[in-house]
């Protein structure tokens, strides 16, 4: 996924098994030589999880995400579109906008869905008005990205939701992180993370999200790396 504030661009090097650093043009020529979409190029082989991102979207399609028919959708990376994708299966919003660092992707999103590229500052949705959006979502991003940047980001998710709208994200809460999983992260998942992975409590999601008018609908664990993310589902009230 896209690395809000990072120019994702530059590695093949797929760390603890999360697309880390995905550059466009190898990973286009791989999934055509594989003969698969870009996004199950990159759950089966990259990540090693098949099936991982349509399991997510299944997820969200039996809250009722996608039942309450979005007609503005807003995504943070979504790097190469994988969630993007099977989110227009799900829905046929009006207008899909995406902030994404990585140029490359932007365009390619833009070119192949229709979807709105909005100029980003990596903690910033400062393009996109208040109350305006029904769907705002986040996979694979603030489990890469420091505290305070992930932070930034969850004042502006619930700025830009319009009272009813959802917002969905998943982090790495403490509910992922027993001691073996502790251990495997530390034992198996290489060298040079830099800020990946990064948690993030529970409580200080629920609470904060709280005072912004959202309450927590439903929580589900989804496989990231060596382990799980926590996908957290929020509907704005107020």
């Amino acid at each position: 996924m896209g690395r809000a504030g990072f120019d994702i661009v530059r590695s093949t090097n797929n760390l603890g098994g999360v697309d880390d650093f995905i550059p466009f043009e190898a990973t286009m020529r791989a999934a055509r030589a594989a003969g698969l979409s870009v996004g199950d190029h990159i759950d089966e082989v990259m990540n090693g999880t098949p099936g991982a991102t349509q399991s997510t979207i299944d997820e969200l399609r039996a809250l009722g995400v996608f039942a309450a028919a979005p007609d503005t959708v807003l995504e943070i990376g979504p790097g190469s579109g994988r969630y993007l994708e099977k989110t227009l299966k799900e829905c046929s919003p009006s207008r899909y906008e995406i902030y994404e660092t990585a140029a490359p992707w932007a365009s390619h999103l833009v070119e192949t869905f229709g979807v709105v590229a909005r100029p980003t500052s990596g903690s910033s949705l400062a393009p996109t008005p208040d109350g305006s959006v029904d769907l705002v979502q986040a996979h694979k991003v603030f489990n890469t990205v420091t505290f305070l940047c992930a932070s930034r980001y969850f004042f502006e998710m619930a700025r830009v939701t319009r009272p009813g709208g959802r917002i969905v994200f998943d982090v790495m809460t403490e509910t992922c992180l027993d001691p073996a999983t502790v251990r495997a992260w530390a034992t198996q998942g290489g060298a040079g993370h830099d800020s990946y992975p990064a948690a993030m409590p529970r409580r200080t999601c629920v609470d904060l999200f709280a005072t912004l008018g959202c309450v927590l609908e439903a929580g589900f664990l989804a496989p990231m790396g060596v382990a799980s993310t926590e996908v957290l589902v929020f509907t704005k009230t107020a």
